[in-house]
């Protein structure tokens, strides 16, 4: 008679799969949470937009990655795209809600087209990693340049921040950095800051929102979006779980994420994805037993849906916070990737004009033709790529 051996120690969740998963989700949860609400401030939104902006991402994001981690057994996690909702911030202020959601409705059905046919990776092939690089390096310059004046305004917070995020991580490696800043951050604000009484305010949840169709919002919105949320979130996330071991369905990743998008775009929401970072935390050794570790995603996903859930109650205490602070912690919540960025844009080892040309094009933000920036910089990028790909085929 065979034996079976069922091994509860293998299948339940311990320490290791919990301490991931919430320190996964704290990564959505904080830095993210608050690009959200000041992407959702510069398009000028009303509180019940922003709550269904809010809502929405950590709810529909959550629970994509929770289905996910329960259907392949593999850990799974993420919310929303913070490199998007960077973008998004650049450009919010150029769109009404109506036409956002349009965009962000046409990003998920391109993510969904490229995950269905098998697309997706050539068409990270015709957009080099170097040129996404460059403009999210370009986007992010704001946001980064943002941090000295802050610090300037608020010197205890800023320092301490400074301290968390170049510091302590040379000390302990618990954290990234982008949490020490927020962790001192934050201890600095209860210093020197007093709070406002919080503004009570009944408990709100996602409501759909009528998208605007149109082609301003497929080329300035949904083009440059959906290639961000594949090239730095779905691309690193599975890169991540390949290089933990695991197998994971690539198109069937991808189409899952298209549908989670198209739906988190009727509630205004501008992505619900797998996460990179969150992903690589969640499936690494320190996640516990490589059978064990979708239990930490689990974990991370019922949190980051908790989360969205209290949107309406976050939202009260980040717009308690002054607008240096919040500029202070959302440029370190991006300083990371934006050194990581520039590192692959401004290499000497491979100096790449195009993607020179695509940050130059980005970092001035200039609009022509009803044609955002970002889309100018792409078609720069590649088309000085194409160029520089067809002169050394003739030199050869």
């Amino acid at each position: 008679m065979t034996r079976v051996d069922f091994a509860p120690e293998r299948t339940a969740m311990g320490i290791k799969n919990i301490t991931a998963g919430m320190m996964s989700a704290l990564l959505a949860c904080t830095g993210g949470a608050i690009l959200v609400v000041q992407a959702a401030e510069m398009a000028g939104l009303p509180r019940a937009e922003l709550i269904s902006w809010f809502a929405a991402v950590y709810i529909i994001g959550g629970a994509l990655n929770l289905f996910l981690a329960l259907r392949y057994k593999m850990p799974f996690a993420g919310a929303h795209s913070i490199t998007a909702v960077a973008f998004i911030g650049t450009i919010a202020a150029n769109f009404t809600f109506s036409e956002l959601a349009g965009g962000f409705v046409m990003s998920g059905v391109i993510i969904l087209i490229a995950g269905y046919t098998g697309l997706f990776a050539k068409a990270l092939n015709w957009v080099p990693k170097s040129i996404i690089d460059a403009l999210l390096t370009g986007l992010l310059v704001p946001y980064v340049l943002n941090i000295a004046p802050s610090i300037a305004h608020m010197p205890i917070s800023g320092l301490m921040a400074l301290a968390g995020f170049f510091l302590v991580p040379k000390i302990t490696k618990i954290l990234p950095p982008a949490m020490w800043a927020l962790i001192l951050g934050l201890s600095g604000l209860f210093i020197e800051y007093d709070f406002p009484q919080m503004v009570s305010s009944a408990v709100m949840l996602p409501v759909p929102v009528l998208p605007d169709f149109s082609l301003s919002a497929l080329f300035s919105i949904a083009i440059p979006l959906s290639l961000l949320v594949m090239s730095n979130d779905l691309a690193v996330g599975l890169a991540a779980l390949k290089s933990n071991e695991y197998d994971p369905p690539v198109n069937q990743t991808m189409i899952a994420s298209g549908v989670a998008n198209v739906i988190v775009g009727f509630f205004g929401g501008h992505a619900a994805n797998v996460g990179g970072m969150m992903s690589a935390l969640c499936s690494s050794k320190d996640a516990g037993l490589k059978e064990k570790r979708y239990w930490a995603a689990i974990v991370s996903s019922v949190f980051v849906i908790c989360f969205g859930l209290l949107a309406w109650k976050v939202i009260a205490l980040i717009q308690m916070m002054p607008s240096h602070f919040v500029a202070l912690i959302t440029g370190f919540s991006l300083l990371g990737i934006f050194i990581n960025s520039a590192k692959s844009t401004f290499s000497l080892k491979s100096w790449n004009v195009p993607a020179i040309l695509t940050f130059a094009v980005a970092v001035m933000n200039i609009e022509l033709l009803g044609i955002s920036a970002p889309v100018w910089a792409l078609l720069i990028g590649v088309a000085a790529n194409n160029f520089r790909g067809k002169k050394r085929q003739l030199k050869e």
